[in-house]
């Protein structure tokens, strides 16, 4: 398995691979107060590690037809709005709700909510003048960031990893994971060795083929 290529907007030498902590110890706690979270992107084949919180706010242009928007107020409740390319046709609600992201695999769009500490996925029908949409998977805690990688949709939730398959087959492949409370940002793939999530203090790698998690903690001394 080859190494990875990493560019961060840090020195490298910060993030020192760390035995993965046990949630709720002492060593957890202290990643659960740091004041960093970090955001990944695969970047021209290379992985770019930034500072970044997860967004509040999600959209998908369609082509010919407009934009879907989704936001995230938490308590307040946010929504799925879609804006039409025709500027003389109003933008109007699709789903009440706090929308985490939107995604198109292959020709269909789906879009996946967090609700009461639970998340669901829907597949969105846009053929008609009025959108309808279908729910397809549900998640057990809440998704926080996506990635897709061979027509499938990787999930990094509260707590948990997903992938949802093309046939909208569901696989958990880590359950009850460390970052517990570290808040997923991102997820960035490089090829199925190589899959990285920005949480709060650093960033671990999960290898798909093993499903094994590795731990990279920003420590800055």
């Amino acid at each position: 398995m080859a190494e990875a290529s990493i560019r961060t907007m840090f020195p490298l030498r910060y993030f020192i691979e760390t035995p993965v902590p046990i949630i709720e110890d002492e060593v957890w706690r202290k990643l659960n107060w740091s004041k960093y979270e970090f955001g990944v992107t695969n970047k021209d084949g290379l992985l770019l590690i930034t500072r970044g919180a997860r967004g509040n706010r999600c959209e998908l242009k369609i082509p010919k037809k407009g934009k879907l928007v989704g936001t995230d107020k938490g308590a307040e409740m946010g929504s799925l709005i879609f804006k039409p390319a025709d500027a003389k046709k109003p933008a109007f609600e699709v789903k009440k709700g706090n929308m985490r992201f939107i995604v198109r695999l292959k020709e269909d769009v789906y879009f996946v909510e967090a609700t009461a500490n639970k998340g669901v996925m829907y597949k969105l029908d846009m053929s008609g003048e009025i959108f309808k949409f279908t729910k397809v998977v549900e998640f057990e805690d809440e998704p926080e960031a996506y990635a897709i990688f061979n027509d499938s949709l990787l999930v990094a939730s509260y707590q948990s990893f997903y992938r949802i398959n093309a046939d909208l087959s569901k696989e958990v492949l880590v359950k009850n994971a460390f970052w517990y409370g570290l808040f997923p940002t991102s997820i960035a793939v490089l090829d199925e060795y190589h899959v990285y999530i920005g949480i709060r203090s650093g960033y671990a790698m999960l290898n798909l083929t093993t499903n094994k998690l590795t731990f990279y903690k920003y420590t800055p001394y």
